[in-house]
C-alpha cells in the first residue's frame, strides 16, 4: 500500500505518512528492506519527534510498576511489549537487575543505545542481554557488529509468586523465560491439590513446578527440548518440588500413554508457536492433533487446560479446534474460564494480533 516515498527517507527514520488525498495519516518507522517497510506508530495529527518513544518507555514503566504494581509479586515481567507499548520491533523483559531485550526491527536496533538508559531507569535494571535473530537481522539490515552489546551474564535467579526460577540466557527461547503465563501458573497451582497432573510441552517447568508446590499428588512433565528439560529439573530442585521429567516428543509420547491406558486428573497443554500465518494449515493441524491426543488422557470429569501462543490463530478459531476434537469423542468440554497473558503484555485496540496468548480451562465430561 506504500506509494511515493521521499528520496531522503532512510532506513530507520521516523517518517510522516500521508493518505491518498494528501492529508496526514500519521507517523511511522521506515525501512525499505524489511518485509514490513512501514510500521505505523501513531495516527496523531500533531507533529512527532523522538521524544514520542522516550515518553512511551516512561508510560510502559508506569503501567507495570504503578498501575499493575508487579514489583510486589515478582522481579520478572514484560517491560516493553512492542507495538502495544508504541515501541515496535522490540520486546524487553525484566529478570532481577537484568533487562533482556529482543530486537526484531532495524529502527529499534539503531535507537537502543539511547533507549537503554531510559529503560534501566524506568524498570530498575542495571545489566542488559540483547537477542537478535540472525535471519531477521539479514531481512531488516541489522549489522552483525556494533550497537548495544550484551553484558557478561548467563544465569540469573528470579521469584514469581513465591516460586523461584533460574533463567539461562544461553539456552532460553526468546528473552529467556515466558513471563506471559505468570497469572495462569498461579491459577493452575490453585486447582491441582491432591490431583495427578500432566504438563505437555513443559519448557522450563513453570506449570509443573507450580503444580508440585500446589499439592499435586503426582506431576509428570514432557518436552522435546533437552535443554528445556535440564532447566525444568533445575527449577524443580530450586523449589524442592517433585516432578517426573521426560525428554520426548509430545505427540509420540501421548500415543504411547494412550496405548498403555494412562490418564491424569489435570492435563496442561502449552505447546510452542505452531502457526506462522493465517493460512498455515500445518500449524492448524498440529493444534488439532495435539489437543485431540491430550484430551484423551484426561480422567472422566478431569480438567484440561490448553493454550495457544499463535497470534495468527484467533480466539474463536482456537476454541473451535478444542471443542471440535472433544465433541468428536462424544464428550463435552465444560469451560469454566478463558484467560490470556498477564497485564504486562497489553493488547492494542487496533492491533488484534497482540492478543496472541489464549488459554481455555475446562472439565472433560
Amino acid at each position: 500500500m506504500v506509494g511515493e516515498v521521499s528520496r531522503d527517507a532512510k532506513a530507520g527514520d521516523l517518517v510522516e505518512v500521508f493518505g491518498k488525498q494528501g492529508t496526514r495519516f500519521g507517523w511511522g518507522l521506515w525501512n525499505p528492506k524489511a518485509r514490513m517497510p512501514l510500521r505505523i506508530v501513531s495516527h496523531s495529527m500533531e507533529d512527532l519527534d523522538e521524544t514520542f518513544f522516550e515518553n512511551a518507555i516512561t508510560r510502559a514503566g508506569t503501567l507495570r510498576r504503578e498501575v499493575l504494581k508487579l514489583d510486589a509479586e515478582t522481579d520478572c515481567y514484560r517491560c516493553v511489549h512492542g507495538d502495544a507499548d508504541f515501541l515496535p520491533g522490540m520486546v524487553a523483559d525484566k529478570f532481577g537487575d537484568v533487562l533482556s531485550v529482543e530486537i526484531t526491527a532495524f529502527a529499534a536496533w539503531m535507537r537502543l543505545e539511547k533507549w537503554l538508559p531510559l529503560m534501566h531507569q524506568a524498570f530498575g535494571t542495571k545489566r542488559v542481554v540483547v537477542q537478535i535473530d540472525s535471519d531477521l537481522a539479514k531481512i531488516e539490515g541489522i549489522p552483525r557488529s556494533g550497537g548495544v552489546q550484551s553484558d557478561a551474564v548467563r544465569l540469573v535467579k528470579v521469584v514469581e509468586n513465591d516460586v523461584r526460577y533460574e533463567i539461562d540466557f544461553s539456552q532460553g527461547h526468546k528473552t529467556g523465560f515466558f513471563c506471559d503465563q505468570r497469572d495462569n501458573r498461579k491459577k493452575f497451582r490453585g486447582i491441582v491439590e491432591g490431583k495427578t497432573v500432566l504438563d505437555l510441552c513443559c519448557y522450563s517447568g513453570g506449570f509443573s513446578v507450580s503444580a508440585a508446590l500446589g499439592g499435586a499428588s503426582e506431576v509428570t512433565a514432557v518436552d522435546l527440548d533437552e535443554a528445556a528439560i535440564a532447566m525444568a529439573k533445575r527449577n524443580a530442585n530450586l523449589n524442592s518440588a517433585k516432578v517426573k521429567l521426560t525428554h520426548a516428543d509430545a505427540f509420540t509420547w501421548v500415543r504411547t500413554m494412550l496405548e498403555n491406558g494412562r490418564k491424569w486428573d489435570v492435563v496442561m497443554v502449552d505447546p510452542p508457536k505452531f502457526m506462522f500465518g493465517k493460512e498455515d494449515e500445518i500449524g492448524y493441524a498440529k493444534y488439532h492433533d495435539l489437543n485431540k491426543l491430550a484430551s484423551q488422557l484426561v480422567e472422566k470429569d478431569g480438567v484440561m487446560v490448553t493454550c495457544s501462543c499463535s497470534g495468527q490463530l484467533g480466539v474463536e478459531a482456537f476454541e473451535n479446534i478444542v471443542t471440535g476434537v472433544i465433541h468428536r469423542q462424544d464428550k463435552r468440554l465444560q469451560v469454566f474460564d478463558r484467560t490470556g497473558a498477564g497485564g504486562d503484555h497489553p493488547t492494542l485496540s487496533n492491533y488484534p494480533e497482540s492478543r496472541y496468548l489464549k488459554a481455555i480451562w475446562g472439565r472433560v465430561l
